[in-house]
This record gives structure tokens, sequence and C-alpha cells, in this order.
């Protein structure tokens, strides 16, 4: 047979081998049941006997199980077995629920052809199901809106249906009905997934071109990338390149994403896979990079890489001053497995030696903080949330902020400027005005308003992203009784009137304590601040004086009266000038203790500031 023959014969075997392969996500807002359904699909193509099944299963970590978020995302392959009688090999490429977490989900999006839209009959569209619609529609994705937990009494069949229609602009027949607890209706949402959803594209004898959607880090084998082949083959021992971060390593192995790692000796075109190359460093491997060959490169990288920005800061430290050490190393560990943290070294007079860590966002914060201290038995403390100011100085130079301590002199300050999100909130029409009152409080310009039905309500709000980060969810979610939902996304830096409020002890300034503050708030967050330390920093022998100041001005005073000793208890009767002569000899000591007098804000006194409303 020559040469052109067998190419024809390949690239029809390969043709056949492509037809059968769908490539699928799961969107949903939070607690939809997401994890549920991949559970139920697990199931229904005997991925997982029921030995190996258990409630959640595509989320391992224990914090994912305990609030019912997924964290990572996740990848597995499935074979079904459709009503036609072919094979189909179905790769699931799970994605996280939460806003602060949208990079991953938009480069999981963008390896695959189809995603599951999934919405909760009780309770209907929520923000984060638009935000994640958006994605999918924009990446050119068939949509298979599929209703869930319709068993349960307070299901709203025909309203959600409704909701769903005027959202996507499909058929009432389109629209799957199914349960993830009962397992109802998903073997329609299989056959669906098979029939709706298109057979990649992808040329296999191009030059090697593979979208990297996520990473893990494994104590023995390094970093273990997952990616979606779009053209070319990448073989075991293949010498690669990643393209954007420019490192080159060899596939000491690659394969298929079972529930467990299995080895493969190539991955074609159209798939998903792993590779393993021993690699130990972080920053060499990025969500959304491109793998390609060394020996046949791709001319270019697949399009919407980018490095992730946090967006919120906090200073670390840990409780004991020696364990610097254990801190950072749990720190490095923590990248790996999570590269959108980064830290870098500061000190503070207050708590000595600690780190400047960037988040995504107060979820992020709080789940890091959460797994130091599972993992890594870390017991840390962590100063108040900001975020990163741009300062033009009146050089002209223009400087990145994260630290209030960093603010250069108000004299060589020529304007802030402060990052600003557009937020979308979907909220029951009964609690609009609770709403808007809210957002108008935090510094929120309203866009616009819709109705999406007759009581469901989106309004879009331009606002500073400072005022999000401390507990705008919170009381969000206590003044529409749970039922609104938000989402937001960055649009960039906006002109603001802000001023630097520091808190001084007898005149030395608490560095920990410094905060960057709208100047409208700054007199009612200083005053407060004030009480709240007096309140908390113990009595000493001589007056202590707190007080907010912004620049050279205080703004707010509080003063803890000293102890004071009763030094004419030993004077009975007698001549009033013996008693004069005790008080004048203890008025003098107090004023030298005064002078030489140290004050120490107590842990317990910093965090109550830090916690305070």
């Amino acid at each position: 047979m020559d040469i052109p023959a067998k190419m024809i014969i390949f690239a029809v075997y390969f043709r056949q081998f492509m037809k059968h392969i769908r490539n699928f996500c799961i969107i949903a807002h939070i607690d939809h049941g997401k994890s549920t359904l991949a559970d139920r699909l697990l199931e229904k193509t005997n991925t997982l006997n029921q030995r190996e099944m258990q409630s959640q299963v595509l989320d391992d970590m224990e914090l994912e199980r305990e609030k019912g978020i997924t964290i990572k995302s996740h990848a597995i392959q499935m074979e079904y077995v459709a009503r036609d009688g072919e094979k189909y090999t179905l790769n699931l490429i799970d994605t996280p629920g939460h806003v602060d977490f949208s990079y991953e989900v938009s480069r999981a999006i963008a390896s695959c052809e189809g995603a599951l839209l999934v919405v909760d009959a009780t309770q209907g569209i929520q923000a984060q199901t638009i935000s994640n619609l958006y994605l999918a529609v924009g990446n050119d994705l068939e949509i298979i809106p599929v209703l869930n937990k319709i068993d349960m009494d307070s299901a709203m069949i025909d309203e959600v249906k409704d909701q769903v229609i005027d959202l996507i602009g499909c058929k009432d027949e389109d629209i799957l009905l199914a349960s993830g607890k009962t397992g109802l209706g998903i073997e329609e949402v299989l056959e669906a997934i098979v029939h709706r959803i298109p057979a990649p594209k992808g040329d296999e004898n191009a030059p090697l071109q593979a979208l990297i959607f996520d990473s893990v880090f494994n104590p023995f084998r390094g970093i273990i990338a997952y990616f979606r082949v779009f053209n070319g083959i990448i073989r075991k021992g293949d010498h690669v390149k990643f393209f954007n971060t420019g490192s080159e390593y060899d596939a000491d192995e690659v394969g298929v994403l079972k529930l467990k790692m299995q080895p493969r000796n190539e991955i074609k075109a159209g798939d998903v896979g792993y590779i393993c190359s021993g690699i130990k460093n972080s920053v060499d491997v990025k969500v959304g990079d491109t793998i390609t060959s060394v020996a046949n490169p791709s001319k270019e990288a697949i399009a919407g890489f980018e490095d992730v920005k946090p967006m919120v800061f906090a200073g670390v430290y840990p409780v004991e001053a020696d364990q610097y050490e254990d801190l950072r190393a749990s720190l490095e560990k923590l990248q790996l497995n999570d590269a959108s943290l980064t830290f870098e070294p500061e000190s503070s007079l207050a708590l000595g030696f600690g780190f400047r860590c960037g988040f995504l966002g107060l979820l992020h914060m709080e789940i890091i903080q959460e797994r130091l201290y599972r993992e890594f038995d870390m017991d840390v403390i962590t100063t108040v949330p900001n975020v990163s100011y741009r300062i033009t100085t009146t050089q002209g130079d223009i400087l990145e902020v994260h630290n209030p301590s960093g603010l250069p002199e108000i004299t060589k300050v020529a304007k802030i400027e402060e990052p600003y999100i557009q937020a979308q909130i979907i909220t029951k029409a009964e609690f609009l005005g609770n709403v808007i009152k809210l957002c108008i409080d935090k510094r929120g310009v309203m866009k616009n308003q819709t109705f999406i039905t007759q009581d469901r309500v989106e309004v879009n709000f331009d606002m500073p992203l400072s005022e999000i980060v401390f507990d705008f969810y919170d009381k969000l979610k206590s003044i529409s009784k749970g039922y609104a939902s938000f989402d937001y996304h960055r649009t960039g830096f906006q002109l603001s009137k802000l001023v630097k409020l520091d808190i001084l002890l007898n005149g030395e300034p608490v560095d920990a304590l410094s905060s960057l503050i709208y100047a409208d708030h700054a007199y009612d967050f200083g005053r407060k601040m004030c009480e709240k330390l007096k309140e908390l920093i113990p009595r000493q022998q001589f007056d202590i004086a707190i007080q907010a100041a912004i620049g050279a001005k205080i703004i707010a005073r509080e003063t803890v009266k000293a102890v004071r000793k009763d030094v004419t208890a030993k004077c009975y009767g007698g001549d009033i000038s013996r008693k004069r002569k005790l008080l004048e000899k203890q008025k003098k000591g107090k004023k030298r203790m005064r002078q030489i007098g140290n004050v120490e804000v107590p842990q317990s006194a910093f965090l109550a500031v830090l916690k305070m409303d």
C-alpha cells in the first residue's frame, strides 16, 4: 500500500475516533446540585463501582464537602453506550462554583464544546448562573438546560422553565427535567450530551496545541497539569514546552483521568488528559497556558491566557514569632496547589515578621486560612483585608500600593485611584428597596434594573471593590433573607477621595491598624476604633492617649485612665502638707513613667478591632 493511501485510512480512522468524543462542563450557581448531578452521571455510566461511590465524589477536599462548594475544578472520563448502540467517551470538566474562581471556570469552558446549564427548580435562575452562561455562550458552546431537584415539593417547574426560555431563547421541549438526588432523568441528560453536543474538531497531524485548564500538586511527582488537546498528539517521552512561561520538560507520563489517573502512550487531538513532568516550580505551570512540542512547535498559543491578578490583600502572620519559616514553607506548598495565591515577606511593629498575601476574593482568603490550619497545623493572624490602590505622585510616577504603610507622604500624592467593580444582583422584588439602599450606602451607582419575572429583578451597580471585601455579602444575604445572589467583575480604576487613617497610642502610630478609607467615612470609623481600643487595652500606671489621625489632624481621642495607687493611705491625722508632699512625689513619678512607658496592644484587642463592624 502506498503512503497516501495509508494516510487516508489513518485520517478516516481518526475522524471516527473523534466522532465518539464529547467534552462538556456543568455550569450552575452555588448549591444548585452540580456535584450531585455529576455523581449520578458517574453512576449511570458505571465509571465507579458501588464501593467507590460516595456523595460529591469529585469534591475530594474535606473543606469542599463541609462548605458544599467546589473549590478546585476536576475532570473525569466516562464511557457511555448510547441507545443507538454506539460507544462514546465523555470528558466531564467540572468547574468551581464561586465568583472568586471565575478565571478557572473560563479556562474549563474554553476546553469544552458543550455545557449543561443546571438550574435549581426550587430557586430559579441566580447571578452565578447568568455569569457563567455568558462565558459559555461567548465560547460558542452548545447549551443543554437541565432543571434539577424536580422531585422536591417546593419545585416551581413551569415558572423556572419560563425563566430559562427567556434567558437563552430555547424551546420548552429542549429543557430536561432531572433529579440529582433520585437519579430521575439522568439517561435523558446523557443522550442529550451525545446527540446535541458536537464532536471536537482538530487536526492530528498539525503541531501540538494543548490547553492547560487545571493543575494539582503531588508531593512525590511534582505538579500534574490537566489539559485538552486541540491539535496534534502528545506522546509519552515527548520533549514539550509551555508557551507563555517558556519552560521545557519531558513528558514522563501522559494519560487519561478516570477517578484515578490511567497512563496511556499518547493523547490525541480532541481528548482530555494529564501530564507528569516532575515540575516542582508553580511558576512554570499556569492555568490557561498552551503545551506545544519542542521538535515541531505551534506558531501561536491558544487565546485567552492571562496571569491571575489578586484582588484582595491581607497580612498573614504566625501567632508564634518562631514559626515564620514554617509559615513560609506552608505557603509555598499551598501555592503549588493553588497558583492564584501570591505572597511576599513583610514586617509589622505590632505583629513581627509575616507575609503580604494576595487573594482572588474573601472566600479565597478564608479557604487559604482554613487550609493552613488543617493541612499544615499553622495558626495565623490575618490583618484587615484591603485592595490595591493606584497612586500618582506629584512627580508623575504611578505606584501600586497594597498596604497603607506603603503610601508616600501626603504632600507627594497627586491623586489616589481605587479599583471598581460592576456588581450584578438578582433578588426578589420585595427586597429591592433594601438592596438598593445597601448598595448606595456602599458608594454604589445604579446602572440599570431589569425584571426577569414578575417578582425577580436584576440590578447592576458600579461600586468600589474596597466596599465589598468586608461584610457586603453577609449583609446582602441577611436583608434579602438569603434570596439575593451576587456576582461581580473588575471594571478598572477610578479617582477617589481617600485618606490614610492612623491610630496613635501615646503619640506613636501603630502601623498594623492603619487603613486607607473614604474621607466621608473616616471620622465615624476613627471614633469607633478609639472606643473599641479603650475597652480592650489594659490600664497602666499612667494615662494612655488613643488617637485617630489623618495626617497631622487628630479627629478622635479616648483616654485609658491610669491605675492610681493610694499613696496617702498610711497618713492618718497630722498636717495636710505631709499628704501633699507624697502626692507631688507620685505626680513626678507618673510624668517620668509616661515619657519612658511602653504601650503594647494585646493580641485580643488587635483581633477585636479587625472584626469591628
